[in-house]
């Protein structure tokens, strides 16, 4: 039986992207058991369900966090559907993305 903190993570899941909640505690279940309890409670239920902020901004959030990694394409390119999926509009999503690079280029400009 499905706890509330599990249906409410695995609701957010497929609100950024249908049938998500399925395919990554699929994926995950392969490595442990107990691994996709621990995204959709914890990760998705407990942390991106808080209040505070809507899915929306979380997502610009997450994309930005991503973008600053530059090693997590797959991720980055979840991440940027779901923002499109929860209302962030293909201009708004490029706002961070060009703001990242610009730091990043201003940084490296300064120490060299």
């Amino acid at each position: 039986m499905m706890n509330d903190l599990t249906a409410y993570g695995r609701a957010i899941m497929d609100t950024l992207e249908t049938g998500l909640a399925d395919k990554v505690t699929g994926r995950l279940s392969e490595l442990d058991a107990d691994l996709p309890n621990l995204i959709t409670d914890y990760a998705f239920g407990a942390v991106v369900g808080r209040e505070g902020l809507d899915l929306k901004t979380r997502e610009m959030l997450t994309v930005a966090s991503l973008v600053s990694l530059g090693n997590a394409m797959p991720q980055l390119q979840l991440h940027m559907r779901a923002a499109l999926n929860v209302g962030v509009t293909p201009k708004e999503l490029l706002e961070p993305v060009h703001n990242l690079f610009n730091n990043k280029a201003m940084k490296a400009r300064l120490v060299n």
